[in-house]
């Protein structure tokens, strides 16, 4: 029997997530779409319905990945492979603006409800979000975040932290410690930080510790917050959701073929999404290309196409719609951990691994991606010396922390020698 969601984008319903007879997957935006953009890249206006091949990149890449889907559809009786069952489980509070409601249900009201945490109620939920990903199956938690790692969408005010309910805008992921890489929390803040440092857009990060148990607080860039106007009853501010989705959604590609190796797309793939889509592309090819850099120096692997992302908003008629790249998240060190792929998730002319990269590879890549090759060649001795001036300012307190800055700094001096010339 077919089924139906309803897709809003902010309170706006954009179209219609239906579920055939035949138990395959189909979208359709509404006869009269109440927004000014289309819900994704990959998804442009069009009349006739999107067939699960065409729409699947983009709806199962706003569900979590791997073991932790699979975790999650055990908890909810449901198929780990139907991403519609999947959606209308999870599907309040997603990256982005985008929230899926049965089919005529009404969005929740705007009294968001949330579930105040003492430090107790908040060290459970860690120790259990092994077994209970994103809190799945909760009475009132519909949230879903992409992605294999472990993590929690919340609200934090101060050192108040607070579940959401009904479908209430978080303001902050937590991302805990992984057993088994040690330190990553104080790995990430390092990375993350030293990107905010040299002067990446950076989502911004905080360590923090409940009951022994080491966890990031990220805050969320696609939560703007909106000032309440004077004069009410209610002071202070709100968080409004902006719409975003990452570039493996906007080309159209499965979360399971997020890397290169295995079809994903490629570096030349995403500087000319940032061509077609960035209303500042000059602006927006800079900062990618120093997003590459950047994870080739500190040796972060991972940099696949789900760890980049657009930004969308609505803005008057008179200036229409605004497209960037997002800031950068998902930064660790991974070559510090030996058991993690030597290899790079996208080449960089041709070469995988980040540690025998030379300045043709580089040279090569610019002619791949429309950049100028010497001023890709000369940017590389650029951030490794603002990297080595920026790790000394570095204040994380841990032992894994002072060896990645002292990996860093080694990466930093090697490709100095081998570009600066």
């Amino acid at each position: 029997m077919a089924r139906t969601l309803d897709v809003y984008l902010h309170d706006l319903l954009v179209g219609h997530l239906i579920q055939d007879d035949g138990g395959q997957m189909i979208f359709e935006y509404a006869e009269k779409p109440q927004t000014s953009f289309p819900l994704s890249h990959s998804l442009p206006w069009r009349k006739e319905p999107f067939t699960r091949s065409e729409c699947r990149g983009f709806f199962a890449g706003l569900l979590p990945e791997e073991g932790k889907r699979e975790t999650i559809a055990r908890n909810l009786g449901i198929s780990s492979q139907n991403d519609y069952a999947m959606l209308e489980r999870i599907g309040g509070e997603c990256a982005g603006a985008v929230t899926f409601v049965p089919a005529g249900e009404p969005l929740p009201k705007k009294n968001f409800g949330s579930r105040s945490l003492t430090d107790k109620d908040l060290a459970e939920i860690l120790r259990i979000l092994p077994r209970r990903p994103l809190m799945a199956g909760e009475e009132g938690v519909r949230l879903s975040l992409a992605g294999a790692q472990d993590k929690m969408p919340v609200h934090a005010s101060g050192e108040n932290i607070s579940l959401s309910l009904g479908g209430s805008p978080t303001s902050h992921i937590i991302k805990p410690a992984i057993e088994r890489f040690e330190g990553v929390v104080f790995n990430e803040a390092v990375c993350m930080r030293l990107a905010d440092r040299i002067g990446l857009p950076t989502a911004q990060v905080e360590i923090r510790n409940v009951e022994g148990i080491d966890y990031l607080l990220v805050e969320r860039y696609d939560r703007k917050k909106i000032p309440i106007p004077p004069g009410g009853l209610l002071k202070g501010y709100f968080r409004r959701r902006l719409h975003q989705e990452d570039f493996c959604q906007a080309l159209g590609v499965p979360p399971e073929m997020k890397y290169q190796s295995e079809g994903g797309p490629s570096l030349k793939k995403c500087f000319d999404l940032l061509r077609e889509v960035s209303d500042i592309p000059a602006v927006d090819l800079q900062r990618l290309l120093d997003a590459v850099i950047f994870n080739a120096l500190i040796g972060n692997h991972d940099a696949h196409s789900k760890n980049f992302s657009l930004l969308y908003e609505e803005r008057s008629l008179l200036t229409g719609n605004t497209t960037w790249l997002a800031p950068f998240y998902d930064l660790v060190c991974t070559v510090y951990y030996p058991e993690l792929s030597p290899k790079m998730a996208m080449k960089i002319g041709g070469e995988s691994v980040s540690g025998k990269l030379m300045p043709k590879h580089f040279e090569k890549f610019a002619e791949e991606t429309g950049l100028a090759g010497k001023m890709v060649v000369q940017r590389i001795p650029e951030l490794a010396e603002k990297i080595l001036a920026a790790l000394n300012d570095i204040d994380v307190h841990h032992k894994v922390a002072d060896e990645i800055i002292s990996l860093i700094k080694k990466r930093c001096e090697l490709f100095l020698l081998r570009f600066k010339n």
